[in-house]
């Protein structure tokens, strides 16, 4: 995804001033994709430039309402419907997870926590938008059905990285009793972890020369590491 498929999705909804746009934005998809405001009107006036969008109207203080054309609509089709969609994420909390090895025993636990606690507070909040939309109370239209959608991979996402954190401080793996093992419940029955360091196969870690086969998959890569958003891109957070 990029900012202006952001924002050609939201015109499809209907006109909108670039301020509108920036706060429809933070709240449908400020908690995935965050833009500053900034970057949305340079963002809007280059789709104008490109015939994707066009000003509808001006408004008080020289504000423009900006339309998408059928040009933009042919182009966020086209991004929605292509089957090379970029999964590459920059999640901080992964990269420090790579780096814990650098924290101290106490350290690792308080940011462990601090991370569950996170998750599940996000999960919690996600939850409640998911049970006011079941209730009707954000209408029937599609979009707000494919926000329905959206949220509850948002809310699966956060209990799962609350599960792991939960797992990381229970597992303790950077303790010498710790390191291979894992507590009752935290991988079902048969599972181990397989290659590239991810739980699952139950695949053996080693290569036949003792290599971690994971770093001779990924040439020493780990979790996070991949394709870094384009320029016009911003981190998941």
């Amino acid at each position: 995804m990029s900012l202006r498929h952001g924002l050609l999705g939201l015109l499809a909804e209907g006109p909108a001033s670039g301020y509108d746009l920036a706060r429809r934005f933070q709240e449908s998809l400020g908690l995935v994709w965050p833009a500053q405001h900034p970057r949305i009107y340079v963002e809007l006036t280059r789709l104008a430039k490109e015939g994707l969008a066009e000003v509808e109207s001006h408004g008080p203080r020289g504000r423009k309402a900006y339309r998408i054309t059928d040009a933009g609509m042919a182009e966020v089709r086209q991004w929605l419907t292509t089957e090379d969609t970029d999964h590459a994420l920059r999640m901080e909390t992964l990269q420090r997870a790579y780096f814990c090895w650098l924290m101290e025993p106490g350290e690792r636990t308080a940011y462990l926590q601090r991370e569950r606690a996170h998750f599940t507070a996000m999960a919690a909040t996600l939850r409640g938008y998911a049970e006011s939309k079941d209730r009707g109370e954000w209408g029937s239209a599609p979009p707000t059905r494919a926000m329905r959608v959206a949220i509850e991979a948002g809310i699966r996402v956060n209990e799962a990285l609350a599960d792991w954190a939960r797992w990381a401080e229970e597992a303790d793996v950077m303790s010498d009793t710790g390191f291979g093992t894992h507590p009752a419940g935290a991988l079902g029955e048969g599972e181990g972890p397989g290659e590239g360091g991810a739980a699952g196969t139950g695949r053996g870690t080693d290569t036949e020369d003792g290599a971690p086969r994971g770093r001779e998959a990924g040439g020493g890569r780990g979790p996070g590491a991949g394709a870094a958003p384009h320029e016009d891109e911003e981190p998941m957070s």
